[in-house]
């Protein structure tokens, strides 16, 4: 199992950061398009969970139980999601240090655009400024971006638990 988690989690978070790289090389600065790119290579990575838990059930005479079946993709989450944290924090201090700001002012402009009262308006901009002080920690920025991805590794875990698992047949 440590192999099958090892080699997909590796793969897995290299595939995480392919939104990073789209965004960076194609210079997208509209912060919409940005997290669909990135969501999308989110799921791909996390697709490989239920790709390597079938490899597992196979190597294992077409036998996997739920549990085994969730550790997998559990762990193949947790490598893939640490790579994505790891890499955004490197993109984060070194490539895109204004990010809090950029992305607070966008947020902010489209409420605007959308005609929102100046009420949702003050209350917003007291909530991204809040947010653009907090970015500014380190383990805030972790959190936040494990939040990000993590959970949608769980669901695929869980998914592919249900799918793929497969008791042994009784023999009579």
């Amino acid at each position: 199992m440590k192999k099958i988690v090892l080699t997909y989690g590796l793969i897995g978070g290299g595939i995480s950061v392919i939104g990073y790289l789209i965004t960076i090389f194609t210079g997208h600065t509209n912060m919409q398009i940005s997290m669909l790119i990135g969501f999308a290579s989110m799921l791909a990575a996390f697709s490989l969970i239920f790709v390597a838990t079938a490899k597992y059930r196979n190597a294992h005479g077409g036998v996997v139980s739920f549990g085994s079946a969730f550790q997998i993709g559990l762990y193949i989450a947790l490598i893939a999601s640490t790579i994505y944290v790891l890499v955004w924090l490197y993109y984060l201090y070194n490539i895109y240090p204004d990010f809090a700001e950029k992305f607070s002012a966008q947020y902010l402009e489209g409420l605007k655009a959308a005609g929102e009262p100046e009420s949702v308006i003050a209350e917003a901009t007291t909530e991204m400024n809040q947010f653009v002080i907090d970015y500014k920690k380190p383990w805030y920025v972790i959190i936040k971006t494990y939040e990000e991805i993590l959970p949608l590794g769980i669901v695929v875990s869980l998914i592919s638990a249900l799918i793929l698992k497969r008791k042994p047949k009784i023999q009579q």
